[in-house]
């Protein structure tokens, strides 16, 4: 059975702009502004309902400190209480962990949420990933995000050929889904004819990871709005309900030759803990959709069979066999994913938004042909830092032990 709250809380209100590699056309406010209008016009309320305001960005990708400050004319949160919030690519997830928190609590009856990144001023992302890292610890690894470890851990485990086509495959499914997203930010055309081709002239970065498995640096911004249940029902005439989230996190200093001493990584113990305490014993079949976070497609593939608690060569077969497809058993970013879109402080909030529509039936061209009632959601980011959301179409899983 699920924790037990002492409120229900629910998604009243999604704004998202468009993402893309630059807006040319707007400053960082104007931007935010952009999908603070629209929370507000899908839930049908005015800034003046709002009772809280949550802010969350890099602020050591963009250079400057305490944005929340001068962002207000933008964010609305001028004289409201306001808190701000930075966890690394997992901060739009921790945005929404934190305003179902303060919901729940009976602190605040509703309350706003905002993830953005855009990043052209100024700011250097890879800078900043690289000279956070512990120069002792991690001199092997100082490439910033890229890494190759995934990819080196899968092909040990699969077998090179078989591990090196079902990432290109997983990548190509990705930007499949993203071109049907008029949100998303790379849309590429790509099919499945061409794995071959993009296995062996994409440009590589380090070890098996190529330029087509990463994702890129995007600019945009959403806000969602969240509500008691009394206030949900209310402004909103689909409220998409949070019913349980959990964040796991490992050490910054830990050295990566230790990891693999380690039984579990922060995704398997997330997904374990998570679906124990609501009685869930088959997330494939419990589960209609799941927006990961996947910021490489090797990363996509060895993160699924994770979250998923599968074993073995599992995932790889689910992925040959299209069962994350649209139409699959358990579709897996309809939107594209991170590979598609990643305007890092955001990206993690578009994981449960995405969901959220998803429930809603307002997803647009990537609108899945079933029905959505169970939804799971992830970011990543920070230091080895996992939050993993479950989101509810109905409240009729409360009292029941869902299998």
């Amino acid at each position: 059975m699920s924790q037990k709250k002492n409120r229900n809380v629910g998604i009243a209100g999604i704004g998202m702009t468009e993402i893309s590699s630059h807006k040319e056309n707007q400053n960082q406010p104007e931007m935010i502004n952009e999908a603070v209008r629209a929370a507000l016009a899908d839930a049908g309320i005015a800034l003046r309902d709002i009772d809280c305001v949550i802010h969350g960005n890099m602020e050591l990708f963009e250079m400057v400190h305490q944005p929340d400050m001068w962002h207000v004319i933008g964010t609305g949160a001028l004289e409201k209480p306001s808190f701000r919030i930075t966890t690394g690519g997992t901060t739009g997830m921790t945005l929404i962990a934190a305003a179902d928190n303060l919901v729940a609590s009976g602190m605040y009856d509703i309350v706003m949420a905002i993830g953005f990144n855009k990043l052209q001023e100024a700011g250097s992302t890879t800078g900043g990933i690289t000279n956070m890292a512990d120069a002792l610890w991690y001199r092997h690894l100082q490439t910033g995000a890229l890494t190759s470890t995934s990819a080196n851990v899968t092909i040990e485990e699969i077998g090179e050929e078989r591990a090196r086509r079902a990432a290109m495959k997983y990548r190509i499914m990705m930007d499949k889904h993203a071109c049907l997203n008029e949100r998303a930010h790379r849309r590429l055309g790509l099919e499945y004819d061409q794995i071959e081709n993009l296995m062996k002239n994409s440009p590589p970065l380090i070890g098996e990871l190529r330029l087509i498995h990463m994702c890129s640096q995007s600019d945009g911004a959403c806000a969602m709005i969240l509500a008691s249940e009394e206030k949900a029902k209310k402004i909103s005439k689909k409220p998409v309900w949070i019913r349980d989230h959990i964040a796991i996190h490992r050490e910054e200093t830990a050295s990566n030759a230790y990891f693999p001493i380690l039984s579990e990584n922060s995704h398997r113990v997330a997904a374990r803990k998570l679906f124990a305490r609501n009685g869930i014993t088959n997330p494939i079949e419990y589960f209609d959709v799941f927006e990961m976070y996947d910021p490489s497609a090797w990363w996509g593939i060895e993160w699924l069979r994770d979250f998923l608690l599968l074993d073995g060569d599992q995932v790889i077969k689910m992925v040959e066999d299209g069962e994350f497809d649209l139409d699959g058993k358990l579709p897996v970013n309809p939107s594209g994913g991170v590979t598609a879109s990643n305007p890092i402080s955001a990206t993690a909030m578009l994981k449960p938004a995405e969901v959220a529509l998803q429930m809603r039936g307002d997803a647009g061209r990537h609108q899945l042909k079933r029905e959505v009632k169970h939804g799971l959601a992830s970011g990543f980011g920070g230091v080895m830092w996992t939050e993993l959301m479950i989101l509810e179409k109905d409240l009729d899983w409360q009292g029941d032990n869902n299998g």
